[in-house]
């Protein structure tokens, strides 16, 4: 009888060990690219409200596009005693500067969308971009009738989605050898107004282009702008990636072609939970990628009720 008694307090002291040991996140840092972007707001939308749920606090920056100016801010969210750090670097260059700083503090870092290449964080959610952006380009190129010549808008350079979407396509384009890639430009802002600019000149020197494949929906509503002022003899079929609340819209009145729409909602939710679970100590997998859906004019009304 007291060896079952002493037994009983031996694994009540245990278990007591274990609900102490196993840290609790009350504040998380979110440092976001650019919230000018549709994308990035979706995830911080559904961030906030996934910690809202779990009692967490959310301290949210902004780094408008620029690396030197997310460094700066990470510096200082990692003064504010948080928890976690949930991280969408704003450029390729400086990346890997606030995962090696929250890392020497003992901050684990979560990372959306662009890792952080030679110093990734804890895990790293996104869209599997390869196999999206090809099925985008597939679809781009049959509609096109197999062949023609086309153009590339790209992301930011050497982030990862720019990689990865990149690489996705010219699987498509390879695959395809009526294809011919006449012009490719890069965007700095992945934005619509990039997009019709890059367009606009890209039109002036291939007018007689046939298929575009825009690497974001901004992008693609700006290269489509251009066109409609262009106002060209020939069709011209418009690819983006996204799955933007606007440019679902658009896509629906049939402003451009096809997009690839992200779990945004997702990733964010998903994010905190990677948070509570590694500052709970458990393991979780370095890469987690999602899927896109391709999304037409025909299955784009789901999307626009129930963005996922």
């Amino acid at each position: 009888m007291k060896l079952s008694r002493i037994l009983l307090a031996s694994a009540a002291f245990a278990l007591s060990l274990n609900a102490a040991s196993a840290a609790e996140v009350k504040k998380i840092g979110l440092a976001v690219a650019n919230l000018q972007a549709n994308f990035f707001n979706q995830i911080k939308q559904s961030v906030e409200a996934e910690a809202k749920a779990r009692g967490i606090t959310v301290v949210t920056v902004d780094a408008k596009g620029d690396g030197p100016t997310q460094v700066n801010q990470i510096q200082d969210l990692l003064t504010q005693n948080i928890d976690a750090l949930i991280y969408i670097p704003a450029g390729a260059a400086a990346a890997t500067v606030p995962v090696k700083l929250a890392k020497a503090v003992k901050v684990p870092v979560i990372n959306i969308d662009r890792n952080a290449d030679g110093a990734p964080g804890d895990t790293f959610l996104a869209t599997d971009s390869v196999t999206s952006a090809k099925a985008v380009c597939d679809h781009i190129i049959k509609e096109a009738g197999g062949k023609g010549k086309m153009v590339i808008i790209h992301g930011q350079k050497g982030t990862t989605p720019e990689v990865d979407r990149t690489k996705g396509c010219m699987e498509s384009v390879k695959a395809n050898p009526d294809v011919k890639i006449v012009a490719e430009q890069w965007s700095n802002m992945w934005s619509q107004d990039e997009g019709f600019q890059i367009m606009q000149n890209m039109l002036q020197a291939n007018p007689d282009v046939s298929i575009v494949f825009a690497q974001a929906d901004g992008l693609a509503l700006g290269a489509a702008q251009a066109i409609k002022v262009a106002n060209p003899s020939q069709k011209i079929i418009v690819g983006g990636f996204d799955g933007d609340t606007a440019a679902l819209e658009a896509l629906k009145n049939g402003v451009f072609n096809v997009t690839a729409t992200q779990q945004t909602q997702k990733m964010g939710r998903t994010a905190v939970e990677m948070a509570v679970k590694i500052v709970a100590g458990e393991k979780v997998p370095p890469v987690q990628l999602l899927d896109a859906t391709l999304t037409t004019k025909d299955n784009v009304a789901g999307f626009i009720a129930n963005h996922p």
